[in-house]
C-alpha cells in the first residue's frame, strides 16, 4: 500500500467542496446483505457514482434513471460526470473523505488505484456464475488474488478520416507508413486551404492523452511497447519513439496541423473534426458514438488501421480494458454500491452498451450474442487480428519532465532526439531500479516475448 501523502489546507478546502457530489463514508450501516444499506428504515440509500466517460454519459444517465425508479432496495444513485480533471478530483475527495461510492477505473489506473488502497474486493459479492462470466485478468481487474472490477467494454485505436477531404485530396486509401501520414496531411491541408482544413491534429492540451491515442498505437503495432517499456529486456527504452516523434514535428512544421493544437482538448477536437476541420487523428472505438449524438458530423468519416513506422506489423494494436466500475473501499454503503453494481452489470444493459456503439464488449457471453453496432463509423473499430492486449507496465514515479511532455516538447521546440530519448530511458530506469529496489514493483526480463503473438487474440 503506498503511503499517503499530506495535502495542503487548499487541497483540503477544494477537497471538501466536493462533499455535495461524494458521500461515500457518511452513512453508518451494513448493507444489503443484512437488509441495511447505510440508511434509516424508510429512508433512501443515497450513492454517488463518478466517470469520466462522456461518450456514454446520455445512455448511463439512462440507466441510472431506471435503475433509480425501479430498485427495490430503496437507493438512489446520483451520476457526476468529471472531465479532465477527473484523476485530481478523485485524489482530492479520497483525500478529505468525500470519494463517491462507486467510481470509474480503467486499464491505465486501476493499478494506480490498487495501490493508492481506493477500491475494495468484490470478491465476496460474486456468485459462481458471475466468476465464470467474468474471467479474471491479473494486473487489469484482479491484484493479489482478489477482484476489484470486471469488464465491461474494451477500446480499440484506429485512424480517423475525413472520406470527403481525403477524396477532394485525390488520396485513395488512408495511409500505412509514417511517410505516407506526413504526406497526405500535406494534401490534405492543401485540397482544405478554401475552407480552412488542415491534415492532421492531436489533443496537445494534454500531452498524455495526444500521445496515448495517438503515437501508443503506431509504436504497438510496429512492435514497440506503447508506454516506451521493453518486456523482453525488462528495461525502458523509448527509441521505438523516436520516427513517431520525428513524423509528427514535420507535419507541425509543414503547416499540416490545426492551429493552436497545443491548447486542444479531445472534445473541440472532435468538434472541428464533425464540421470538416481535420483529415485525420487518431482515437479510440469511443468515437462513433460521439459523432453520433455528442458532435452529429457533417461530414462523410471513417476509421481505418492506424499507420506503422514503415508498413510493416511487427505487433498488436493494444485493445485496452477489463475493468469498468469500482467500489470505494471507505464507503460504508458497500452493498447498496454492489446492488448498483450488479445492476449495471447485467446483460440487458451490457448488450445494448455495445450495440448502441459505445464500447466493444470485452465479456464471451455478450460478444456471442450482439448484433454488430447500427452506427456509422464502427465497422473500421470492431476488433482485427491485429488487436491484442498488452502485458501491463511496471508503474514508476519518473523525476522531471514525463517522456509526453518531453516529446511534445521537441515536437514544438526542436533540439536534439537522440539527446532527449536518452535522458528519458536514464531517468526512467533509475525510477525503475528505485522502485524495485523498494519492492513497489517486479520487472523480470522475458527474452521469448513476441509482440507478434499477441495478434489474433479476439478476431482472425
Amino acid at each position: 500500500m503506498m503511503k499517503k501523502t499530506a495535502v495542503t489546507a487548499v487541497s483540503v478546502l477544494l477537497a471538501m467542496s466536493l462533499s455535495a457530489c461524494g458521500g461515500g463514508s457518511d452513512d453508518a450501516g451494513k448493507g444489503a446483505a443484512a437488509g441495511n444499506t447505510g440508511a434509516k428504515p424508510g429512508e433512501k440509500t443515497k450513492i454517488t457514482y463518478w466517470t469520466l466517460d462522456r461518450h456514454d454519459a446520455d445512455y448511463i444517465k439512462e440507466v441510472i434513471d431506471k435503475f433509480n425508479q425501479t430498485n427495490k432496495d430503496n437507493i438512489e444513485v446520483e451520476l457526476v460526470v468529471k472531465a479532465d480533471d477527473y484523476a485530481q478530483a478523485l485524489d482530492l475527495a479520497f483525500s478529505a473523505a468525500q470519494a463517491p461510492d462507486v467510481f470509474r477505473v480503467k486499464e491505465n489506473t486501476i493499478q494506480t488505484y490498487y495501490k493508492k488502497g481506493y477500491m475494495a474486493p468484490i470478491d465476496e459479492y460474486l456468485t459462481e456464475e458471475q466468476k465464470k462470466k467474468f474471467p479474471a485478468m491479473p494486473d487489469l481487474n484482479q491484484f493479489d488474488g482478489k477482484m476489484y472490477s470486471l469488464p465491461n467494454y474494451g477500446s480499440t485505436m484506429r485512424l480517423v478520416y475525413n472520406k470527403d477531404l481525403f477524396d477532394k485530396a485525390g488520396i485513395a486509401k488512408p495511409p500505412t507508413t509514417l511517410a505516407e501520414l506526413v504526406e497526405d496531411a500535406k494534401k490534405l491541408t492543401a485540397a482544405g486551404k478554401a475552407t480552412g482544413a488542415y491534415g492532421f491534429a492531436l489533443p496537445f492540451k494534454t500531452p498524455s492523452s495526444a500521445w496515448g491515442r495517438s503515437a501508443r498505437v503506431i509504436a504497438e503495432l510496429s512492435g514497440y511497447g506503447g508506454f516506451g517499456y521493453d518486456f523482453k529486456t525488462a528495461r525502458y527504452d523509448f527509441s521505438g519513439f523516436k520516427e513517431i516523434t520525428k513524423a509528427f514535428k514535420q507535419m507541425r512544421d509543414d503547416g499540416s496541423t490545426l492551429p493552436g493544437m497545443e491548447a486542444l482538448d479531445i472534445d473541440p477536437l472532435r468538434a472541428q473534426f464533425a464540421e470538416g476541420k481535420i483529415g485525420m487523428y487518431l482515437s479510440f472505438s469511443s468515437e462513433p458514438g460521439v459523432y453520433k449524438s455528442q458532435f452529429p458530423a457533417k461530414i462523410n468519416w471513417a476509421a481505418a488501421p492506424a499507420p506503422t513506422i514503415d508498413g510493416s506489423i511487427k505487433g498488436a494494436s493494444g485493445f485496452l480494458g477489463g475493468q469498468w466500475l469500482a467500489i470505494n473501499k471507505d464507503s460504508k454503503k458497500k452493498d447498496a454500491a454492489w446492488t448498483f453494481i450488479n445492476y449495471m452489470y447485467g446483460d440487458d444493459i451490457l448488450q445494448p452498451y455495445h450495440e448502441k456503439g459505445y464500447g466493444i464488449s470485452m465479456v464471451p457471453s455478450i460478444i456471442s450474442k450482439v448484433k454488430q453496432p447500427d452506427i456509422n463509423g464502427i465497422e473500421g473499430f470492431l476488433p482485427n487480428k491485429y488487436d491484442g492486449v498488452w502485458p501491463i507496465v511496471p508503474t514508476v514515479t519518473v523525476q522531471g519532465v514525463k517522456y509526453e511532455d518531453a516529446f511534445w516538447k521537441y515536437i514544438l521546440e526542436g533540439g536534439d532526439l537522440d539527446k532527449v530519448i536518452a535522458d528519458l530511458n536514464k531517468r526512467y530506469n533509475e525510477s525503475l531500479d528505485k522502485a524495485i529496489a523498494n519492492g513497489e514493483v517486479t520487472a523480470k526480463p522475458d527474452a521469448s516475448f513476441d509482440p507478434a503473438k499477441m495478434q489474433g487474440t479476439f478476431a482472425k
